[in-house]
């Protein structure tokens, strides 16, 4: 059975590198673009997570002002070896919330309860807690106990209540890292290498595939709440 590790200040540098590794790894399952690795502008947003979710990781030491906490499942026979993390946001002024910001299993240790036990934990410290999901998924949160309030973007947004907190989260700012120099290095070389049709199609391809997720999660929404009336 997997140890699971809450963490509120910065964890060991051989736990950091092997969460980013997860993100870089499942970023189709866990970024909100949900983009495929076929889509050639797959590394620009491998980096950008990756460098969100290490900011994230930076901020536990309290510096950015940003509230983060972190819990870490560790293999049982090689306690040093991550198999899963989920990484969420106490909201500012109520002590009951918060909200998921990432969450990933390794593939080989899925199946067996891990992801389940992480969100069990992090709703018996702040029971009010928020997350989205892709429409896929609604099911095993709702089996978690969390239910369906609405759309946010290209996913379902979910609550353990039925109404969200009005209190404060305290967010990153990720515009500045899809702005950044590492980013526009990261396109530079993907245009030079593809060339600029091949570029613009795989972001039209990407801008088709989010209208095309945005869609289904509101269907679904109006369907799933529409019920209720």
């Amino acid at each position: 059975m997997p140890q699971i590790t809450h963490f509120k200040t910065p964890c060991p540098e051989h736990i950091n590198s092997q969460i980013l590794q997860m993100v870089v790894d499942y970023l189709t399952d866990i970024s909100l673009v949900a983009i495929p690795p076929s889509n050639l502008l797959y590394n620009v947003y491998q980096y950008a997570i990756g460098y969100e979710v290490h900011l994230y990781l930076e901020a536990l030491n309290g510096a950015k002002g940003l509230a983060v906490e972190l819990l870490v499942a560790t293999d049982d026979d090689d306690p040093e070896k991550v198999v899963g993390f989920l990484l969420y946001l106490p909201v500012k002024d109520d002590p009951d919330a918060c909200a998921v910001a990432y969450m990933a299993v390794q593939a080989g240790h899925r199946r067996q309860g891990i992801a389940r036990r992480m969100l069990r934990e992090m709703v018996g410290r702040y029971p009010h807690a928020e997350l989205t999901c892709a429409v896929a998924k609604v099911p095993y949160f709702e089996s978690m106990g969390f239910q369906v309030l609405g759309v946010r973007g290209t996913q379902v947004l979910m609550n353990t209540r039925d109404h969200g907190t009005d209190g404060l989260r305290a967010l990153l700012d990720v515009a500045s890292i899809y702005s950044s120099l590492e980013v526009r290095q990261i396109h530079t070389y993907l245009l030079q290498k593809n060339g600029k049709r091949a570029m613009l199609d795989a972001e039209k391809q990407r801008d088709r595939h989010l209208d095309q997720m945005t869609r289904k999660a509101n269907e679904f929404v109006r369907q799933r709440l529409g019920q209720l009336d």
